[in-house]
Formats: C-alpha cells, structure tokens, sequence
C-alpha cells in the first residue's frame, strides 16, 4: 500500500493530542507536529499500523477538536500521519480557525516593536 500524500499545505502545529484506536480502544496522548484541514502529523516513537482507524481529540489554547480519522504513514523514529475522515460541523469550525490562523501568521511581515 501506498502512503498517502497530504491533500493541502501543513503548517507548523503543536498541541496536545489524544489517539484511540476504535478496534483494540488503545490510547496514547502525544504532541502534533503539524496541521492541515484534512489531517495532522502525531510525534511518538510508538505508531500504530497504516490503515489503524482511530478517534481523535486535539487540545489547543482551550479548545478542543475531535474528530475520526485513519492512519496514513508511519516515519520510523519520527511518528505518524492521519488523515480526518469526520468531522462534525462544530468542530471543523475549530479545525478551520487553527489552520486560518496559522496561515495568516505565517504571511504576516515580521514588525520590530
């Protein structure tokens, strides 16, 4: 099987993360490394399988995202990447808002103060 390639740009992104596998309801609690509107990329050294179906809760500046996804790739030593496969319209605004501001950051010129 084939990884699969991130569908949209991927910024920057830590935040804590909870992943439960919804076939065995393993659970691990990692940091993001990145984020993009269609999945994120989780650091642990102890990645589940490609294809792993899991639920997902993203804790960011006191809000929380959840959604279901799947497991997309695993980087030896480096973590996993998985895709969103749902997501309930309350927290795609959430999802939304992270990645916007994100964005605008990163094209904001820097300004001395």
């Amino acid at each position: 099987m084939q990884p699969e390639k991130p569908r949209a740009r991927r910024y920057a992104f830590a935040a804590s993360i909870e992943l439960v596998d919804l076939e065995s309801d393993a659970e691990i609690r990692e940091q993001t490394s990145d984020l993009s509107l269609f999945g994120c990329q989780v650091v642990t050294a102890n990645a589940w399988k490609v294809g792993t179906k899991v639920r997902i809760r993203v804790s960011h500046h006191g809000n929380v995202f959840t959604a279901l996804g799947r497991v997309v790739n695993v980087r030896t030593k480096t973590g996993m990447g998985v895709t969103f496969t749902k997501i309930e319209p309350n927290n795609q605004i959430i999802l939304e808002k992270w990645v916007s501001e994100i964005r605008d950051a990163r094209e904001r010129p820097f300004q001395n103060v």
